[in-house]
């Protein structure tokens, strides 16, 4: 199995969200899988500029622009079986996954169609990707401060044609980083939640929730991580 992974944090390797996914990753490859890992901020990714939809009713499948790495992008991912998009959580998701997200139109084939309530296309033919699944990390206590990229990922699935095999999303991922905290046996259990997930989404399909709430479990109470983001906020005040 081919499976495209895009880290679309700005961090790139250094970030969270890269800690979260190597584990992951991991376990895909115990699984059998062949990886291709993308860092979004390493291509160049132009918006797309064409709003009367070129690559629909024009010239079918063929991207207006032809001057920046989608070019070669597309062939990579219409090869993959698997596609995995991993991103820190933003206001909801950082701009060159937008514009990635956007630019996978002409992979769609312009025949729309009703599934349950709703119009929606399907990849081309030529495309293999058969499932996608989204790892996520954010800084908040709570994991639903994930659910709008959830479900931004579960509708760029659904208008694909293709399953949503699941989210691992990591609340607060930066503590599991901490000195404090990633010995400790809670974190180790992350980790290892991580890789299974990983495998599980290779050899089974999707990954199951018991997994998926290994992953979010709390690794600080709510309580305490505001106060130490409140403090944070007063000492920055303070230096000000």
């Amino acid at each position: 199995m081919k499976c495209m992974v895009i880290n679309c944090s700005p961090s790139m390797e250094k970030g969270n969200t890269h800690y979260v996914l190597m584990p992951f990753i991991k376990g895909m490859e115990k699984a059998g899988a062949e990886i291709e890992l993308l860092f979004s901020s390493q291509l160049s990714i132009k918006p797309c500029s064409c709003g009367i939809m070129h690559c629909w009713y024009r010239k079918p499948g063929i991207c207006y622009i032809q001057d920046d790495d989608m070019k070669g992008l597309y062939p990579k991912l219409a090869d993959s079986d698997l596609l995995v998009w991993a991103t820190p959580v933003y206001a909801p998701i950082p701009g060159e996954m937008q514009h990635l997200l956007n630019r996978l139109c002409p992979l769609l084939i312009p025949d729309l169609r009703n599934r349950d309530g709703r119009t929606r296309s399907r990849f081309r033919t030529h495309v293999r990707i058969q499932r996608i699944a989204l790892v996520t990390t954010g800084g908040w206590w709570e994991k639903e401060n994930a659910n709008n990229v959830v479900q931004i990922m579960k509708e760029t699935a659904a208008n694909a044609g293709v399953p949503f095999a699941g989210a691992a999303i990591r609340p607060h991922a930066h503590l599991i980083r901490s000195s404090q905290i990633s010995a400790t046996p809670e974190a180790r259990s992350v980790i290892d939640a991580l890789e299974e997930a990983g495998f599980q989404l290779v050899r089974e399909g999707f990954m199951i929730n018991k997994t998926l709430e290994a992953i979010s479990q709390p690794l600080i109470s709510e309580e305490d991580l505001r106060a130490l983001y409140n403090q944070w906020v007063e000492s920055e005040k303070t230096m000000q």
